[in-house]
């Protein structure tokens, strides 16, 4: 393991630098989605495709890279995800089109998804046992920042400077990340001789053995709620302030101050997470981020709208950190890219759904309290599955076979 020794600080920063920019693209997308409307006259419907395609190809690439992370190593799909994921934000802003626009999103997405559960992974493989969950959930904190930059850029550039500038921004620092990765070294549960042995397929069927397949079921169906949720209502946030007839300059300014609160979302969820365990972090949050919704969605003046939003991106954000924390714990390192890979791909088959969904009831005249009751409605049942069926894995040590 001498070779793969790395400083716990320099292992965040670095794997963080990335999941900010990747926040920083997906942030942005929120606010890209609300100017495209008035540019290219977008219909609800069309709007929607942009969120979900995304996802798509988020699903996509969780999956696909989850698979290869277990064949070629963490670092490498590391590399590949985020130079993927950089070259399709640039390009999309030279689109002209939404088809082509709609296209390179699907790319971005992939690079996006596939590096999520792979970071999570390689984070949590080289951290030690009573330092995983706080680590994993401050390499997910770097969200939170990627977000505030997005909506910074997203609140002084877009309205002077337009969309195709806020998206080049936010794709060439992503490049500085790929250079620092390139002298990372790869986890120390990676063994390419043990990866030789073993199919992709009989990777994909281990997950579902009998020894995994309860685990398998709790992640999948938290993952897919969760991710429903998260891009049904935050995707749209711009969107339906402006729905609620504040202008496009106030919504962005309310969702900055929304996003702030993301901040200690994170920081308190990885302060509780060795305290407290990774199901009472994750099912309290998750709870808050239910009620949340269900205040947001109901507010009828501005002060309850923003405290709801604070405290929706508050408990939603520390939710995200649990949850990247608990899924790579599930498994042993032969079967970590895959196990994490699938989950998150799930997850994103929801992220697909929900920006469709909130844009179809939309369009039908469905009010804004009844689309988010749905979503606080999807998190319970996740909450309900996870506080019966989940194991907890606080402080316990991972296994390589």
């Amino acid at each position: 393991m001498a070779e793969n020794k790395i400083s716990q600080r320099k292992l965040l920063g670095i794997a963080g630098l990335g999941w900010m920019f990747d926040a920083l693209d997906v942030g942005m997308l929120s606010f890209i989605i609300a100017a495209l409307k008035t540019d290219w006259g977008l219909t609800p419907e069309q709007m929607g495709w942009i969120g979900s395609v995304n996802s798509i190809g988020m699903a996509v690439g969780a999956l696909l890279f989850g698979l290869w992370a277990d064949k070629i190593g963490r670092k490498n799909i590391f590399i590949i995800t985020l130079l993927l994921f950089s070259l399709g934000s640039g390009l999309s802003a030279l689109t002209t089109t939404l088809f082509a626009f709609l296209v390179l999103r699907f790319f971005v997405g992939m690079g996006l998804g596939g590096e999520l559960p792979v970071a999570s992974t390689l984070v949590s493989e080289s951290v030690s046992a009573k330092e995983r969950g706080r680590v994993v959930v401050l390499l997910e904190s770097f969200w939170a920042f990627g977000w505030l930059i997005a909506a910074l850029i997203s609140y002084f550039v877009i309205p002077s400077f337009g969309w195709k500038v806020a998206l080049i921004l936010s794709a060439i620092p992503a490049f500085y990340a790929i250079y620092l990765r390139l002298n990372l070294p790869d986890s120390p549960a990676f063994s390419p001789k043990k990866a030789e042995k073993r199919s992709i397929a009989q990777n994909v069927r281990e997950v579902w053995s009998k020894k995994y397949a309860r685990s398998t079921f709790v992640l999948w169906i938290v993952w897919f709620t969760v991710v429903f949720s998260y891009y049904g209502m935050f995707l749209w946030l711009p969107s339906v302030m402006v729905m609620k007839g504040f202008s496009m300059i106030q919504s962005f300014e309310y969702v900055l101050i929304m996003t702030l609160a993301q901040l200690p979302g994170y920081f308190s969820a990885a302060w509780l997470i060795e305290r407290m365990g990774r199901k009472f972090v994750l099912v309290t949050y998750l709870l808050g981020t239910a009620g949340s919704a269900l205040v947001f969605g109901q507010a009828e003046t501005t002060a309850v709208l923003i405290v709801s939003g604070i405290f929706l991106s508050f408990f939603n954000l520390g939710a995200w950190g649990a949850l990247y924390a608990y899924t790579p714990e599930q498994y042993p390192a032969v079967i970590r890219g895959t196990g994490a890979g699938m989950a998150a791909s799930i997850g994103r088959v929801g992220g697909i759904l929900g920006p469709l969904l909130v844009g179809s009831l939309v369009a039908a005249g469905n009010s804004i309290g009844f689309i988010f009751a749905l979503f606080c409605a999807s998190i319970v049942v996740g909450v309900i599955v996870l506080a019966f069926l989940g194991k907890e894995t606080r402080q316990i040590e991972l296994t390589y076979e």
